[in-house]
């Protein structure tokens, strides 16, 4: 075990941050009107009372960046987290289905499957996981049948408080980071260095999404606002749902 330094965490940060920022606006620019459109429920934004375009458009933007940021977030702390456990550790990125990362420690293999926060899937998702950590074992003890082998499931934000599952052991928030670092204060210590340059970048994305805004709010009154402004409800619920639709 070697002592973290704190200095290593930021400079990763620094090198690495802008990765997430970038992904954010992919994930802004691959975005299709039409394909959003058919994934919301037009109902609900005609029972909420929503009079413009601008409304809707703004409704359906945010929940697609809700939903993907975590993601694309989450994806991203993993990274961090194995780069801090290596320089601790020497841990690794795995390479078996399901494990994101095995390292050794007190004479005990940890398989790590890592996810964001602790309520990240249901109970068939959890099942899988608990099978991908069977199936770990097995592949690891082929080549030494000895191996003490802890299986974890660490989430990056959060807390569980009963953290033995039998199968394996969930550490979340302030846990996960001591188990993957040895260092308890981690969790809070590596807040400072996640805001590098996180104006200079936002301000970026929040362009991008202006920009997205406006396009798809023309996109939308073009094809579903009547002359006089207001939307056309059932040509939308027509478009979302009806069972042949004439494409142009």
């Amino acid at each position: 075990m070697k002592n973290l330094r704190l200095k290593d965490v930021s400079l990763y940060v620094e090198e690495n941050i802008g990765t997430f920022h970038e992904k954010r606006i992919q994930s802004l620019d691959c975005l299709k009107l039409s394909q959003v459109l058919k994934r919301k429920n037009p109902y609900l934004f005609k029972a909420k009372y929503v009079l413009t375009a601008e409304q809707i458009i703004r409704g359906i933007v945010d929940a697609h960046i809700s939903s993907s940021e975590e993601g694309i977030f989450g994806d991203w702390l993993e990274g961090l987290a194995i780069f801090i456990n290596k320089k601790v550790y020497g841990g690794k990125k795995s390479g078996i289905k399901g494990i994101d990362l095995e390292f050794e420690k007190d004479d005990r293999r940890f398989i790590v499957n890592i996810k964001s926060g602790p309520n990240w899937g249901n109970s068939s998702q959890i099942v899988k996981m608990i099978a991908d950590f069977k199936t770990a074992k097995k592949t690891l003890r082929t080549s030494n049948s000895q191996l003490n082998i802890i299986a974890v499931n660490g989430c990056c934000y959060g807390r569980e408080n009963r953290p033995d599952k039998g199968d394996y052991f969930k550490y979340c928030g302030q846990s996960f980071w001591e188990f993957i670092s040895g260092n308890k204060n981690l969790y809070t210590e590596i807040i400072e260095p996640l805001g590098h340059r996180a104006r200079e970048k936002n301000d970026n994305f929040v362009k991008s999404y202006s920009q997205m805004i406006n396009i798809f709010t023309k996109e939308f009154a073009n094809e579903f606002c009547e002359d006089n402004g207001e939307i056309d409800w059932p040509k939308l619920v027509r478009f979302n749902s009806a069972t042949i639709y004439p494409e142009k």
